[in-house]
């Protein structure tokens, strides 16, 4: 039988570990893409740098001639978009190169395969942050978009257009709108493993405090692995849809920052409101301070989503629980000193 071919841009990313990961498992021929640059960000994907069913490219989703030339050398039946300026905050200082990446990059990459092939399934990478101040107590496929942020408005650009040549040229374009997921390989500037990461070093005495911006924003957390099987079942039906990925439930920051210090053994109490909210230790130092340069321009303060649609008809489902997350987060982290 032959073997399916897929395209992964950002796939040294933690959705693009967990993606080709499962798609190597599924007996896929995987090419992911990076973008080249003097540093070599691949270190998500060494594992799979020598097995032969995974190949490595440098190309850039804003360059259109680069992303032409890649499918038609590659000649893939899926292309999973998962590239983007991924940071909110960082989205507020870099607005110009977020549109670039996060709506422009995505448009480059569709109109390339409706000049190669219109018959490639793709799928663009959405994310809670396009529903931005709402109303609703959980947004839906449904829910009107109003973002706070270039990042999120990118998003919705990129997510627009997708339905666009969708519709206007008959092609599988799908878009997942994923809620906040996270995993022991996210990022070092997430507030999820900034928190996990400063507190276990808090713990063995190797970092002195952790600095925080908005304790009470709301988000639905679940797990990157769980997040790319969902990913994988929209790209595998019939036909091109939309899909809210998200576990129904939603933590505060400072909840988050609990839970991380119960299963780290550690004893918080929080005083203060407002900036001056800190947490002390029990030797009573602070450990948790709030600065508001943390804060964004616009702040989303709730963001919960609904999946029953993507559980109906993808029978998609969450395995992992928050206290599931932190805790393979923790040991992670913990496994990193051991060896220092």
């Amino acid at each position: 039988m032959k073997k399916k071919i897929a395209l992964i841009f950002g796939v040294t990313g933690q959705d693009g570990y967990y993606l080709t990961k499962l798609l190597l498992k599924k007996n896929y021929i995987v090419h992911g893409v990076k973008r080249r640059s003097s540093s070599v960000p691949t270190k998500r994907i060494d594992i799979f740098l020598n097995q032969r069913n995974f190949k490595l490219h440098y190309g850039d989703i804003t360059d259109f001639s680069s992303i032409q030339s890649l499918i038609k050398k590659v000649k893939p039946k899926e292309i999973y978009n998962l590239a983007a300026q991924s940071h909110v905050g960082v989205s507020f200082y870099t607005p110009l190169y977020t549109a670039n990446v996060n709506a422009i990059g995505v448009l480059a990459i569709l109109e390339a395969i409706k000049n190669s092939n219109n018959k490639i399934k793709f799928y663009q990478a959405g994310t809670s942050e396009m529903f931005g101040k709402v109303r609703e107590k959980k947004q839906n496929e449904k829910t009107n978009f109003n973002p706070q942020s270039p990042y999120g408005a990118a998003k919705v650009f990129a997510h627009q257009i997708t339905k666009n040549y969708r519709d206007a040229y008959n092609m599988f374009a799908s878009n997942g709108i994923l809620f906040n997921h996270e995993s022991p390989i996210r990022g070092e500037n997430f507030v999820t493993k900034k928190i996990i990461s400063s507190l276990t070093k808090i713990k063995y005495g190797m970092q002195k405090n952790l600095v925080l911006g908005n304790l009470y924003a709301k988000r639905d957390w679940g797990h990157a692995k769980d997040y790319v099987e969902a990913i994988y079942k929209i790209v595998q039906k019939k036909k091109a849809d939309d899909y809210v990925i998200s576990t129904g439930r939603d933590y505060t920051i400072k909840e988050f920052v609990n839970k991380t210090a119960k299963i780290l053994k550690m004893k918080l109490k929080w005083k203060g409101k407002g900036l001056h909210e800190t947490a002390v230790d029990e030797n009573n130092k602070i450990i948790i301070s709030i600065d508001k340069k943390y804060f964004r321009p616009l702040e989303v303060d709730y963001l919960r989503g609904n999946s029953y649609k993507a559980k109906k008809e993808l029978g998609w489902k969450t395995n992992l629980s928050i206290d599931d997350i932190i805790k393979e987060m923790v040991d992670f982290e913990l496994r990193i000193i051991n060896k220092l």
